[in-house]
């Protein structure tokens, strides 16, 4: 995740070759994002996960191995994420986003399965999404966390066998908790300009909120590349508080939608591991800008009134969409985002350093040449809309300076820019008073920026 390293620095640049070619490296087995699950069970089985029929699944082959192969035990388009085995070693609990409903794409549900047979058992279904399952001492019962739509995390338990998930926490919210307020997003799907289909959550205004009837929107982008945002509170703690956001923005009348663009895990290999993304020409931002029209198409969303925001990669991608389509996002919020991708690049040392490995030097200049292009930065002539960023100034994530240098460049092209330091802080703030007054700043950008003017 290019968002995830400072920029400026050699190593942190793709192999040109890498860059030049577009194609994205892939493991069939240590890519997978929960890992690759190894595990001794139970007889003499090796459990994995792997990639091998295009998601990532749980595999067990019987050792001595070289007489047998391996089982696929998971079988299904659906994603494996978090493993753990039973006391015995025999059966193996883990959650993926798969079940009975359609929507069970964008949540995640408890099953077993035997280390030596394909039947899967779901443990639990519905509406809510379960995760980081483990299996008390006496091999009987199940603890896990569960969250729902309106309901934040909180820990429950099941019988092993099955039955009735009970909640032990989930009845200690503070006594003005909003419940009631919180919306229950829908599951959608979008394709960009080269036939990729993406996927998101989009967020409606209670009818009980008043407003234009044609409401302004916003396209939320999340960080990290391979993540996937769900149906309801995150089981991540950065991104609870972005679901959060989301649902205030809500409150406030504006259509929000949440987009799992390419790079995002849960829909499959090739959707996690495309080409020509990031460095590599960011194909990932089409997903964006398909987002941005799907929005534009549908008759509650005002199609001039559209802004957009992320954080870290979701920042980078936020940067991208105000300065290559203003036409479509009027308005923006980019927190600690990667402007320039090579601020502080020595060619020649860079040279130096490829010597031996077969690269000329037109491979180089192509490869700068595609990354340069895939900033942000590059797009200035063509950005027209607002923006507020906020950044900690003790990010070692990103550097500071890519907002400093950001806002000294479109100031200089007379575009509206606001600012909002986060003095002393990391990448992913680690006070709430400066998450909350984070969400406060941008939610007021938003108001002014895209209500209509009355």
């Amino acid at each position: 995740m290019i968002a995830d390293i400072p920029a400026g620095n050699i190593e942190d640049i793709p192999t040109v070759s890498a860059i030049t070619s577009g194609k994205s490296p892939v493991d069939p087995i240590v890519q997978n994002p929960g890992g690759i699950g190894l595990r001794w069970a139970a007889d003499d089985h090796l459990v994995f996960m792997s990639y091998r029929d295009g998601f990532p699944h749980l595999y067990s082959i019987e050792h001595p191995g070289h007489n047998s192969r391996p089982m696929l035990l998971t079988p299904g388009s659906f994603m494996v994420e978090q493993v753990t085995l039973t006391p015995d070693r025999r059966f193996i609990i883990y959650n993926a986003n798969t079940g009975a409903d359609r929507n069970d794409l964008d949540r995640r549900h408890l099953f077993k399965v035997s280390i030596n047979a394909a039947t899967p058992t779901p443990l639990t279904s519905g509406m809510g999404i379960e995760w980081s399952p483990a299996v008390t001492a006496d091999g009987q019962t199940i603890a896990y966390l569960a969250a729902g739509a309106q309901r934040p995390p909180a820990p429950a338990v099941i019988p092993i066998s099955g039955g009735t998930p009970r909640n032990i926490g989930g009845e200690r919210l503070p006594p003005d908790f909003p419940t009631q307020q919180l919306v229950t997003p829908e599951l959608v799907s979008f394709r960009a300009s080269d036939g990729v289909e993406a996927h998101g959550q989009l967020f409606k205004p209670p009818s009980n909120v008043s407003g234009e009837a044609r409401k302004p929107a916003v396209v939320y982008i999340h960080g990290g590349g391979p993540r996937q945002m769900l149906l309801g509170w995150h089981y991540r703690w950065e991104y609870a508080n972005d679901y959060g956001a989301n649902q205030y923005l809500t409150s406030r009348g504006f259509i929000v939608l949440s987009v799992d663009y390419r790079l995002s895990v849960g829909y499959g290999q090739s959707f996690q591991f495309p080409d020509n993304t990031g460095a590599r020409g960011a194909t990932e931002y089409r997903d964006i800008l398909a987002a941005g029209k799907y929005l534009q198409s549908r008759p509650d969303v005002n199609p001039a009134r559209i802004g957009v925001w992320g954080a870290s990669l979701g920042g980078y991608l936020t940067a991208l969409a105000l300065g290559r389509n203003s036409d479509v996002f009027a308005a923006g919020v980019d927190i600690h985002g990667v402007h320039d991708r090579l601020p502080a690049i020595n060619t020649t040392q860079l040279a130096h350093a490829l010597v031996g490995d077969g690269i000329t030097e037109s491979d180089l200049k192509q490869a700068l040449k595609v990354e340069f292009e895939s900033s942000p930065i590059a797009a200035l002539p063509t950005w027209k809309s607002p923006v507020l960023l906020i950044h900690g100034d003790d990010d070692r994530t990103v550097d500071f300076h890519q907002s400093v240098d950001l806002k000294r460049r479109l100031l200089e092209k007379g575009v509206k820019v606001e600012e909002l330091v986060l003095p002393d802080d990391v990448h992913d703030s680690l006070l709430w008073r400066n998450w909350k007054s984070s969400i406060t700043a941008m939610a007021e950008f938003f108001e002014r920026n895209l209500r209509s003017k009355r």
